[in-house]
């Protein structure tokens, strides 16, 4: 595990805090558009990773959010039998390019779909979370408890942006704009997850499935007390197919909430 974090750090210190702040403009470029940015840094630190992490488990696989995008077929990892790390150098591209501390580099282990070990790792605030199935959540060392929502308290969700998707998840994701619920756009997916670990945020719904934006989270979420759920109740698989949008909570009463809005949706 220590080993893990010292990989992390290593690749941030290498790779991502040098360019923070310092980015040329020729260093960013759109991938699908100006919403889904990469830069230098979120191929040097996922190169960087892919090299230590993949040494530190033999017979290992990477499925880095830049490897997928340059071959698709990367991500069929996600179903086969090797151990595999799944990586999001930089989660919050367009907060790093703006010059913001809103980012963070996720790792995930996993095996057979599922998730086992987890590691969040905001460098610009020095925060490093760590969650193992089955064995808790904690930030800098320090234990995490999600806890629940005060009763009757209006609950606070980061969600998608309903502009970018389907008519039917737009539809179900402005079903949490009402009473008792005080939705907003979503910032780094990695730092929401650990805000409803830390009890600081009630609830997340997104409306994408990329394993690299969510593995990291849901565990660190499940492990300190939280709850997930998709749109049909079950849980949300890495390997895909699941009924979006889904949701990640406090507790399983506040998933189960946001759940049913997301139902009745707007």
């Amino acid at each position: 595990m220590s080993a893990v974090e010292e990989a992390l750090r290593a690749a941030a210190a290498a790779e991502i805090m040098p360019r923070f702040r310092q980015l040329a403009a020729h260093e960013i470029v759109e991938k699908h558009g100006p919403h889904d940015l990469v830069t230098v840094a979120d191929r040097g630190a996922e190169e960087h990773l892919t090299a230590s992490l993949t040494a530190l488990l033999p017979g290992s696989v990477v499925v880095g959010e830049e490897a997928v995008h340059a071959d698709p077929s990367v991500y069929d990892a996600l179903r086969g039998d090797a151990p595999v790390w799944i990586v999001d150098p930089v989660d919050g591209t367009r907060p790093f390019v703006r010059g913001e501390r809103g980012f963070c580099t996720l790792v995930a282990l996993a095996q057979g779909g599922d998730v086992l070990a987890s590691w969040t790792y905001a460098a610009a605030l020095d925060k490093m979370a760590i969650a193992v199935r089955g064995r808790g959540a904690t930030l800098d060392g320090v234990p995490l408890h999600s806890g629940a929502p005060a009763p009757g308290a209006v609950l606070h969700v980061a969600m998608s942006h309903p502009d970018y998707t389907t008519d039917e998840q737009k539809h179900a994701l402005l079903g949490l704009r009402t009473e008792g619920i005080e939705a907003r756009p979503c910032g780094s997916a990695g730092l929401e997850y650990l805000g409803v670990a830390r009890g600081a945020l009630d609830a997340v719904a997104f409306n994408w499935e990329l394993a690299w934006d969510h593995a990291a989270g849901l565990l660190l979420v499940e492990e300190a007390g939280g709850a997930q759920m998709t749109l049909t109740g079950e849980r949300f698989r890495i390997t895909g197919d699941n009924a979006l949008p889904f949701t990640a909570a406090r507790d399983t009463a506040t998933a189960q909430r946001v759940r049913e809005k997301l139902l009745a949706g707007g």
